[in-house]
């Protein structure tokens, strides 16, 4: 997990939630800590878990696949609020650890949604566009840090808020609901808020930076 940075945004977005859903997952943690899980664990559990749900969704040619992209993307929120929380809570902050939250993060995005390529209704280069920029909005995000501002997290469409996005319309899908005809709306859509977001979290680094008397 990162070193200790606070999470800050200035745009509305579902990470205002968080503190919430940290609390109701704290007794999790906790058990998990006592018997010896780390937080570098988790974090890969969570890739392994976007692998395995990508590859269903790629290869198992059946509506019902979408059905697991809602859990799996709830369960991934959950373990990526768990191992930060069991990094900062039952000192377990590494360098490694970090890493792999960056490049887990990312990953998973790209394991999740690439494969919805393959299904009717979703565009490959519409989908790779929002995959690219979902990248973007994170690299942007760890850009903060190196130039002296905290990591950001502004919206308005932060990784939680695109997992939203995709687990309402794989739940759509998976019943069945006819919304094949609106996804390249929806795809464009995503897009312009995932560029929004890249240039919002590069403006608010810049400002906090220059607020702070560290610009130059």
């Amino acid at each position: 997990m990162p070193f200790a940075q606070k999470e800050r945004s200035n745009m509305p977005s579902i990470y205002a939630l968080k503190p919430r859903f940290q609390s109701l997952l704290r007794p999790a943690v906790n058990a998990l800590a006592k018997i010896g899980a780390s937080a570098n664990q988790i974090t890969l559990t969570a890739l392994a878990l976007s692998f395995a749900c990508g590859a269903t969704i790629a290869f198992w040619n059946d509506r019902r696949a979408m059905l697991l992209l809602p859990a799996v993307l709830l369960l991934r929120m959950a373990l990526n609020a768990m191992d930060g929380m069991m990094a900062r809570e039952h000192n377990q902050k590494t360098p490694l650890g970090a890493i792999l939250n960056e490049l887990c993060d990312v990953i998973s995005d790209a394991a999740l949604y690439l494969p919805l390529a393959r299904v009717p209704g979703f565009s490959f280069w519409l989908v790779a566009t929002v995959v690219i920029l979902s990248t973007l909005t994170e690299m942007a995000g760890v850009i903060g840090v190196q130039i002296g501002a905290s990591r950001r997290y502004d919206g308005p469409l932060g990784k939680r808020d695109r997992a939203f996005v995709f687990g309402v319309l794989g739940l759509l899908l998976g019943a069945g609901v006819p919304i094949q005809s609106a996804l390249p709306y929806v795809l464009w859509c995503l897009i312009l808020l995932l560029a929004i977001t890249v240039l919002n979290r590069c403006r608010e680094a810049l400002r906090e930076l220059a607020a702070s008397g560290r610009n130059r």
